[in-house]
């Protein structure tokens, strides 16, 4: 999780007894701006219906989170987006697949292959495949990322016959993880562990399928004069659900700041925004499914779009509570990545707001949130976040309830978030591209 906590302190209220000296015709404007459209009480009634108790936790593959998604889509309607690609609703849906093997056998040149160094990645309840299945041979060689290589070979349209090195024999049975949960496609992928090419071969499996709905919601408002590059502010609706094992009689993980605090803010920006209408760029509002168990609608989200046309991606994780460095000051991930972290401390110029980079960086949170897909793609997509990594207390626990948040300090990072992105959303500032290289 990422912390942005930008305490936007209003320039024409509190300028004298804060930050001397800042007061200008511009910086008092916007601030009534952000004040007239982002309030306090409207922060905290769009967090109490996402965490309260009756969303029972919002987790996938239940009517919970499903009622979070219409809640959101509604929210979306009234302040008046656009469908992205003028689809029938804000829900994004997709499917997810997942798999229970039944049998498993494998030959290679006439001998058996035990099945234990078989991996098959399919949808299908049953393949049979042969040299004379037109498969492509490849192999994951010594010296690789198995894992990133793996799903490579996994999201291509082609069929593979993957070879995977010696080297990797404790890593080689950890790919079984990559068909536990998986999208709807129609390619294969067999990983075989072994190094040696088979002139003939048979691969052949039985498995039972299901087929489960996903969404994200997601809403647009078009730009101006600069429709086709994109600005995207996201945030993840989905959380833990109920556990069997309730604490003093509570048995909801609420995630109130994790993330219904962040879907709270692209809520409230989506409606800033809209009343502003003055964008040139395209804005895109998504509220991501799937975080807590993969990040695969963020992953989804990510594939409708050129990753050349977004310019950048303003991710908000986890900012209910005060970061490390108290109010007025928040962290971006991956900071030193790209310039767009000082483009929006230039934009908060004289508000008393500080950004800092990620002060947790063996939590290697850059690639844990829903930025990474877009970031791997060379986006300067970045997640903004409050949370203290080392000592959150309410971190993935039913106590994460909303009376642990401070609303007052949650409307004035959202007014922060909004007038930190003002030059980029009026296409006067464009980011600079994270580099390939630094990715992982």
């Amino acid at each position: 999780m990422r912390k942005y906590s930008l305490h936007f302190i209003v320039v024409s209220i509190f300028c004298s007894a804060v930050v001397a000296g800042c007061k200008t015709t511009a910086g008092t404007q916007q601030s009534k701006e952000t004040d007239q459209g982002i309030s306090e009480k409207e922060v905290a009634r769009i967090e109490n219906v996402l965490a309260a108790d009756d969303m029972r936790g919002r987790k996938v593959f239940t009517p919970d989170i499903d009622r979070a998604a219409d809640f959101i889509a509604a929210e979306f309607k009234e302040a008046g987006l656009q469908t992205l690609n003028n689809a029938n609703s804000f829900r994004q849906e997709f499917s997810m697949i997942s798999t229970k093997q039944l049998s498993l056998t494998g030959k290679f040149d006439g001998n058996i292959v035990d099945a234990k160094n078989i991996i098959v990645v399919s949808g299908k309840p049953q393949l049979t495949v042969t040299e004379k299945s037109g498969y492509e041979i490849t192999s994951i060689t010594a010296g690789k990322n198995i894992f990133s290589e793996a799903v490579n070979l996994i999201q291509s349209d082609k069929n593979y016959l993957v070879l995977v090195d010696s080297s990797y024999k404790d890593n080689f049975p950890r790919l079984v993880n990559l068909k536990r949960q998986m999208f709807k496609q129609e390619n294969n992928t067999i990983f075989v562990y072994t190094s040696k090419a088979p002139q003939q071969y048979s691969i052949d499996l039985k498995q039972d399928v299901t087929e489960r709905k996903m969404a994200n919601v997601v809403g647009v408002l078009p730009g101006k004069s600069k429709k086709d590059e994109y600005v995207i502010f996201s945030g993840h609706y989905d959380h833990l659900g109920v556990t069997s094992k309730p604490v003093n009689g509570d048995s909801i993980y609420n995630g109130a700041n994790d993330d219904a605090a962040g879907t709270t803010a692209v809520i409230m920006l989506a409606k800033y925004f809209k009343q502003l209408n003055n964008n040139e760029r395209t804005i895109v509002f998504a509220a991501f499914t799937a975080e807590e168990v993969g990040g695969f609608g963020s992953l989804y989200f990510s594939k409708q779009f050129d990753p050349n046309k977004v310019i950048a991606m303003f991710n908000i994780e986890m900012i209910g509570t005060e970061s490390k460095w108290g109010k007025n000051s928040a962290y971006i991930t991956g900071y030193e990545k790209s310039n767009m972290g000082e483009i929006l401390q230039s934009n908060l110029k004289g508000t008393g707001f500080n950004f800092y980079p990620d002060p947790y960086p063996k939590e290697q949170l850059f690639y844990r949130s829903d930025n990474a897909t877009l970031a791997k793609l060379g986006v300067p997509a970045h997640t903004i976040s409050t949370s203290k990594m080392d000592s959150e207390p309410n971190y993935h626990k039913l106590s994460d309830e909303v009376s642990t948040l401070d609303m007052s300090n949650m409307a004035s990072i959202i007014k922060a978030i909004a007038l930190s992105s003002k030059t980029i959303i009026a296409g006067t500032d464009t980011p600079t591209r994270v580099k390939k290289e630094d990715l992982r």
